[in-house]
């Protein structure tokens, strides 16, 4: 495995058929992080019933295929909060290359913020993604977390209508029997994504595109499909 701010993406950079970092019905783990309005707050302080935390990155075309659907859930549940948390570039680029200071992930932040028109709170996790490997390391997971800091709700890559279904289960005081089941990018926001990243997002991308249709296209589907996890609610404890 390469180092962790890698300067060309790989399917070896990633543990796609192992669970780690925050699992369901843990406790949460709380980092210290600065904001891209330069606030320095605590992950976990956050108002109301649960945090839906996703992870992400300008050059991951999953999290921005699914940003404008991700966003609205704020105020469809007023009782959630939203925030991002932003983690190494998933495609780096000539254009976006791979972050060599937090000076330049705080920069590659704030243009989510400013040109990418992201509205929910954007937490930078620090240059060597301590806060990111305690999630799992994903490039594109959420999370939802209820007010004792559970893990009521995980997936590995984000799908807002399961994560929409949770969030209603767990405001009704429900199980959650929500599935996150993987679909791919829009192809034209993923083209756009890499394009901007800049030369060599793309090559790297495509060159591990069968890997990943085959390990989560299809394996992750079908595990999810047959296996019935654990169910949690707004009242779990742990």
């Amino acid at each position: 495995m390469q180092d962790y701010n890698y300067d060309g993406f790989s399917t070896n950079d990633y543990e796609f058929d192992t669970q780690t970092g925050a699992a369901l019905g843990h406790k949460a783990l709380d980092f210290t992080l600065e904001t891209v309005d330069g606030e320095s707050r605590n992950l976990l302080d956050f108002p109301g019933d649960f945090l839906v935390l996703e992870l992400g990155s300008i050059t991951c075309p999953l999290f921005q295929s699914r940003r404008t659907i991700m966003e609205p859930l704020q105020r469809e549940f007023p009782n959630a909060t939203s925030a991002v948390l932003y983690v190494r570039e998933a495609h780096p680029g000539a254009n976006i290359p791979a972050h060599k200071s937090f000076v330049d992930k705080a920069h590659c932040a704030r243009r989510l913020k400013q040109f990418d028109g992201e509205t929910r709170t954007i937490f930078i996790d620090d240059l060597e993604g301590h806060a990111h490997k305690a999630y799992g390391s994903m490039p594109n997971a959420v999370f939802i977390i209820n007010k004792h800091r559970c893990v009521v709700f995980h997936a590995e890559w984000n799908n807002p209508t399961a994560t929409r279904k949770a969030l209603r289960q767990l405001t009704d005081n429900s199980p959650v029997t929500a599935r996150s089941f993987f679909f791919p990018a829009t192809p034209a926001v993923a083209l756009r994504t890499l394009g901007h990243a800049g030369k060599g997002a793309a090559p790297d991308f495509f060159r591990g595109l069968p890997f990943l249709i085959w390990v989560n296209i299809i394996k992750r589907n079908l595990r999810l499909l047959f296996n019935r996890p654990a169910q949690y609610s707004a009242e779990t404890r742990c």
